[in-house]
């Protein structure tokens, strides 16, 4: 059992990174060349499809899955993967969805684009730290 819980962790958590690493390499970029109307409408845009059941599983099984690994591994490897996937959570809670919730409202895009890119990054390089932490061996808790 606790290798499958493992797998699932690894691909949970590894398809949550390249999510948030396409975002960051591909879609920020191209919306960033877009005028300010066009940006806008497509980042509200993005922010309402994104809320569906498969990313919905990938964003919250990530960090539970790995949590629950704890009952098997209870390594350095394991505890710390397990914060960086709870700690992505969070920023994305704290601050990404609060810069979306803004720009819904009506926010700038001057007042959303570096705090939201930037935010993004520390999710993103927590999300990607869960899954490199996920898929180096491990020993089993006794």
């Amino acid at each position: 059992m606790a290798e499958l819980v493992l797998a699932v962790g690894r691909v949970l958590t590894g398809l949550l990174a390249g999510v948030y690493l396409a975002f960051l390499l591909a879609v920020m970029p191209a919306l960033h060349s877009q005028p300010d109307d066009v940006f806008v409408k497509v980042m509200n845009r993005i922010n309402v499809v994104i809320v569906n059941p498969i990313f919905m599983v990938l964003f919250l099984g990530a960090p539970i899955v790995t949590a629950v690994l704890l009952r098997w591994h209870r390594d350095v490897l394991t505890v710390s993967a397990v914060v960086a996937a709870v700690l992505a959570v969070v920023v994305t809670v704290a601050a990404n969805i609060p810069l979306n919730n803004a720009l819904a409202d009506g926010g700038a895009r001057a007042a959303f684009e570096t705090p939201w890119i930037t935010w993004h990054v520390v999710r993103t390089v927590l999300a990607c730290a869960s899954f490199g932490l996920l898929v180096l061996p491990r020993t089993t808790a006794g």
